[in-house]
């Protein structure tokens, strides 16, 4: 029985090449459903204004859910085939229920905030909650709160640190960065869908390298979820891919992002995990003046197409002056200075504005290399992703020799 966890997870193949399918032909079979119900939108990037079917990511996330609710059972089958097997896993079974728990709380409350268009503070708040039950399993499972000290900082703080209730607050914290990151780095055909599929395939590449380590059951673990997740994503990346089919929503960037926040943390890599955000931490950082509302942000932050070239500009936001505050003003002197925004100033009938382009990374990638069509936009976008993943591993099994003894 040494070959054992790899039966599962063929059995966790199978049952994810079947989502793939399922996730094809659910996604166009309700179609009119969500039309009928009024849940669609429209692509502000195309010239045709027809209804396009919203928050798609609750049948992905359904599909995923009743995979693994079909899964629970089966790595736990070995104590009753094995002899050597003399108590139930009970830690093992409470982590896979409290994950799923925390994943099926998110998708819920991610399809809340589709059909109630909830505001930006709510967006913090319902992963938040919805990251309880993980923690608590955390808690009861391993309770563990020591982090090993980097080696500079080892002459202050010691070989060891106990964070004790921060650390909690850091995976909290953890879970709420990891739904949101996605969420504004969203506007394009493809783009939510496409990023998560790059970060999945990374963990998994993660999870399979280390499986001869030391926490060969925690990359075990993780696989049960990222390989079922890549594939019912896969299905619907290819309805959401341009010309979009159909809208991912909110509910589909919750659940990536917790789906993600539980394998990092209960697969006890949450720091490698986020090397593998480098384009999503990179967007955050230009993003918060507007985040923050320190320079006023719109709702939607996407860029404009110029129906004349049939290509992407960057989107602004435009103000009056005299409205930003002395903070506000500072930043944008700075950030015209480091040629990092495109910051323009005029007069018109209300007086003195001020616009500068909406702080997003798809923005800058326009800034960069000018008006660009948008399959090719969300290609390059891809294409950094993929470049941020090498960079992770090569930070992961290179650079952290500096900082940890490996």
């Amino acid at each position: 029985m040494a070959a054992w966890p790899a039966v599962p997870l063929l059995i966790n193949l199978g049952g994810s090449l079947l989502g793939f399918a399922a996730t094809l032909t659910l996604i166009p079979a309700f179609t009119e459903h969500f039309l009928a119900a009024r849940l669609f939108g429209e692509d502000l990037n195309k010239t045709s204004r027809r209804p396009i079917p919203e928050a798609q990511g609750v049948i992905s996330g359904a599909v995923f859910l009743i995979i693994l609710f079909c899964f629970i059972p089966v790595p736990f089958l070995r104590c009753f085939v094995e002899e050597q097997c003399a108590a139930f896993p009970h830690n093992e079974f409470v982590e896979l229920i409290g994950s799923l728990l925390a994943i099926c709380c998110m998708i819920f409350l991610g399809f809340a905030d589709d059909v109630l268009n909830l505001r930006w503070r709510h967006k913090l708040l319902l992963p938040t909650m919805a990251s309880l039950p993980l923690l608590m399993v955390y808690f009861t499972n391993f309770g563990n709160t020591t982090i090993v000290v980097p080696k500079p900082l080892r002459v202050l703080l010691g070989m060891h640190l106990d964070l004790g209730i921060l650390y909690y607050v850091y995976m909290g914290m953890l879970a709420v960065f990891c739904t949101n990151a996605i969420n504004i780095l969203a506007g394009i055909n493809g783009i939510e869908a496409g990023q998560s599929l790059v970060i999945a395939a990374s963990i998994i590449i993660f999870n399979i390298v280390e499986l001869n380590g030391d926490y060969r059951d925690d990359h075990i673990f993780s696989l049960y979820f990222m390989i079922p997740f890549f594939f019912t994503t896969l299905g619907l990346f290819y309805h959401n891919w341009y010309p979009a089919r159909v809208f991912v929503g909110d509910t589909f960037c919750y659940f990536a992002g917790m789906t993600f926040a539980v394998v990092g943390i209960l697969g006890h890599f949450s720091k490698t995990m986020l090397l593998f955000f480098i384009p999503q931490v990179l967007n955050f950082l230009y993003s918060l003046p507007q985040l923050f509302h320190v320079i006023p942000c719109p709702r939607h932050r996407l860029p404009r197409l110029n129906p004349g070239t049939g290509k992407l500009e960057m989107s602004y936001s435009k103000f009056k002056s005299k409205s930003l505050s002395a903070m506000g003003t500072n930043i944008l002197k700075v950030v015209k200075i480091l040629h990092i925004v495109d910051v323009k100033s005029g007069t018109d009938e209300d007086g003195e504005y001020t616009e500068c382009n909406n702080m997003t990374l798809i923005n800058f990638v326009i800034k960069l290399i000018g008006p660009t069509h948008e399959r090719n936009l969300t290609l390059l976008l891809l294409l950094i992703q993929v470049l941020g993943s090498t960079i992770a591993f090569s930070i992961r099994y290179q650079l952290v020799r500096l900082f940890y003894d490996v």
